[in-house]
């Protein structure tokens, strides 16, 4: 099963709407890292096994730099969703992209579009 950790600006809320539905969700907000700076976010996902989930497209160049097969980033691309949208939107997003993300990947979600990058991210 893949562990969570959704970043600030998330809905908080959202987490405990998945932990209700069986999976393993922290915020950052209830760990202490709200105001954590990105990279100890990374060490935190790296350290827990976690996938950090965020609207920040600061995270998925800290790993395609790294060159490091993990955290994996699940990007939304999709600001203000209110928790259930939240979570729902998760929900899918694990269902297409859940064998990718275990594996190590970076994975950006719109409206429209799912995008996945394996990891480490290969320079051309």
């Amino acid at each position: 099963m893949t562990r969570l950790l959704l970043d600030q600006g998330l809905a908080r809320g959202a987490a405990a709407i998945l932990r209700e539905r069986g999976l393993d969700v922290r915020h950052v907000g209830e760990i202490g890292f709200s105001a954590a700076p990105d990279e100890a976010i990374v060490v935190e996902a790296i350290s827990s096994g976690s996938v950090i989930v965020t609207l920040d497209a600061d995270f998925h160049s800290l790993i395609a730099v790294s060159g490091k097969l993990a955290p994996s980033v699940i990007r939304i691309r999709q600001e203000g969703l209110r928790a259930e949208a939240l979570a729902e939107l998760i929900e899918r997003v694990l269902a297409k992209a859940d064998v990718a993300l275990t594996k190590g990947a970076l994975v950006t979600v719109s409206e429209r579009s799912l995008r996945v990058h394996p990891l480490p991210v290969v320079k051309a």
